[in-house]
């Protein structure tokens, strides 16, 4: 997926292009993780679909849950919401950075081998 470490640096064009795609599946991992929690508080909840939106993108930003939960099925299925969305939120953020570290990494070790080499001359 990313250029080995003896390969040259990808051109810009080329690094804006993986940047966007990884920006893509950050917001597919997001959509997903949107719509497991618009689902579970609409049913476990019983809340309309834009309560339930606004629940889930709350808790998946670390905001906090604005309907108390009235039911213990509600109040378990947003305990294990909040610590999936945790993690969630975590690898959507690695994911949309990982091409810009990569690109960084790979710029930092270019610039390690030509002290090296220019060394040995």
């Amino acid at each position: 997926m990313f250029e080995h470490r003896s390969s040259p640096l990808v051109p810009f064009r080329v690094f804006l292009q993986r940047s966007f795609r990884f920006f893509g599946y950050a917001l597919v991992l997001l959509s997903i993780s949107l719509g497991i929690g618009m689902a579970g508080y609409s049913y476990f909840a019983d809340l309309p679909m834009v309560d339930a939106f606004l629940n889930a993108a709350m808790i998946l930003t670390g905001m906090g849950p604005i309907n108390p939960m009235k039911t213990n099925a509600a109040k378990i299925f947003a305990g294990f919401y909040a610590l999936f969305s945790g993690i969630a939120f975590l690898s959507t953020v690695a994911v949309m950075i990982a091409p810009i570290a990569h690109r960084f990494l790979h710029w930092i070790h270019l610039d390690d081998e030509e002290e090296k080499g220019g060394g040995q001359d």
